[in-house]
């Protein structure tokens, strides 16, 4: 399902690791903080993992103790669209809330340009660059 929502950011050129990952790259990811899939008839249609803000790091912001993220997120193309990725998002933004989280983060490719202006939609703001 992963390959699928992303391979047209690969065909564009994009890297992003949820492209290409393996099973057990998955399940790492996964396990490193708390998942929420959306189920359609049986079917995994959509991911979301929201990462504790004691379990992100490498950039400045993501470095500070009051910053969790959010990641492997993808809606199965066919379902995008449709509002289950907004609802992922919700449901993560909400948990993050209950954690008392000051500020949740993401990252994505400076070329994706659709998906910034989703988040931008979404009140998220530029904070800086990293690789």
């Amino acid at each position: 399902m992963l390959h699928h929502a992303y391979a047209p950011l690969k065909d564009a050129g994009m890297v992003f690791l949820a492209s290409r990952q393996d099973a057990e790259t998955t399940k790492r990811r996964m396990a490193a903080g708390e998942t929420i899939v959306a189920v359609v008839e049986g079917g995994l249609v959509g991911i979301i993992t929201l990462r504790d803000a004691a379990r992100t790091a490498g950039s400045p912001f993501y470095d500070r103790s009051d910053v969790a993220l959010f990641g492997q997120f993808a809606v199965r193309p066919a379902y995008q669209h449709c509002g289950i990725g907004s609802s992922l998002i919700s449901l993560v933004e909400r948990r993050a809330e209950e954690k008392g989280v000051a500020e949740l983060a993401l990252d994505t490719s400076e070329r994706a340009i659709d998906l910034i202006a989703l988040y931008e939609r979404k009140g998220y703001r530029f904070v800086e660059y990293i690789q």
